[in-house]
């Protein structure tokens, strides 16, 4: 009988190491989060703005990976295929769900194929123009495009990124022919329109607010319905020259759809902890972005609504790759 309970007692204890040793093992495991897009963009900026941080709170380390191209759906779908632990995961926004709508042919399911980690927060978008450009507002570049069809252009980070449906939407909502260049990152657009060889660009306000008092480049609007409290001085597109434009962004991580809820969930606390971090709070405000955690669930419901909502702005805009 003593045998016996020596054999359990051992067996337990056997298992009770197992378990803690596979625990011990995935924390060690390095955690890494891919941006879409190349070094210098928004979801760039952001990622390594929290990457230690986030490191600190799962208890492993984080580092990110830049895996650009086609607006995007590289990174992503590298993502959706990855393995479902935990440990890969892609910094998403506003250009995972037009993807959905945008591509005839894409390699993944926007919705069924992730699992929603963490809501980080929001973010308004900044239309913005060379000097060369005469033009103080939206309505009086819209009455110059009018005026010079097929003669204006306009940088993106890539085809199908947001900085492209923003623009794509502003273009179809008010009846103008603006060419397209297609880049690799907003920082690079940027700097395209700074060194006049662009003459607008559509960034996100992380992207936008560093240029407030730049000579170089000249802020017309917020793509937002109502003023942005990081910019308050600059109108609204829809106020300032065309009735009913809006477009935002919301930001999070994503994994795979079969990462297990108690993996999701423990990212998801991990993150709701760096959002009531002064010191995270802070380098937010600086990039713009509005903080907000939400749960999981309540996170898988915003990206349904804004899955529907962005096809609304891509069948707006005409755009459509094959």
């Amino acid at each position: 009988m003593m045998q016996r309970r020596d054999l359990l007692v051992s067996s337990f204890g056997t298992a009770l190491l197992s378990a803690f040793g596979m625990a011990q093992a995935q924390s060690t495991k390095t955690v890494r989060v891919v941006v879409p897009f190349a070094a210098g963009g928004v979801q760039d900026i952001l990622a390594r703005s929290m990457s230690v941080e986030l490191g600190a709170a799962l208890g492993q380390t984080v580092i990110v990976e830049n895996r650009a191209g086609a607006g995007g759906t590289v990174g992503t779908g590298f993502v959706a295929r990855a393995e479902a632990d935990g440990t890969v995961m892609v910094m998403s926004a506003a250009s995972h769900n037009i993807a959905g709508s945008l591509y005839t042919k894409l390699a993944y399911d926007p919705q069924k194929d992730f699992a929603p980690l963490a809501h980080v927060g929001s973010a308004s978008y900044v239309l913005m123009v060379h000097p060369d450009v005469p033009a103080k507002n939206a309505a009086e570049y819209i009455r110059h495009a009018k005026a010079n069809p097929g003669k204006m252009n306009y940088a993106t980070a890539g085809v199908g990124s947001a900085t492209h449906l923003s623009m794509a939407y502003f273009n179809g909502l008010a009846g103008i022919d603006v060419v397209h260049i297609p880049l690799k990152a907003t920082g690079e657009a940027i700097n395209e329109v700074i060194s006049g060889r662009a003459q607008a660009v559509i960034a996100a306000s992380i992207g936008a607010l560093a240029f407030t008092k730049d000579s170089r480049i000249r802020l017309l609007g917020v793509t937002s319905l109502k003023r942005s409290k990081y910019l308050p001085e600059l109108p609204s597109i829809a106020e300032s020259g065309l009735p009913g434009y809006e477009f935002d962004s919301w930001f999070g991580l994503l994994g795979p759809a079969a990462t297990p809820v108690a993996e999701a969930t423990r990212i998801n606390a991990a993150m709701t902890k760096l959002l009531k971090d002064p010191v995270i709070l802070e380098r937010l405000d600086k990039q713009g972005i509005e903080p907000r955690a939400l749960s999981n669930p309540d996170f898988g419901k915003l990206l349904a609504a804004d899955y529907v909502r962005m096809a609304a702005v891509v069948k707006a805009s005409g755009a459509k790759i094959d």
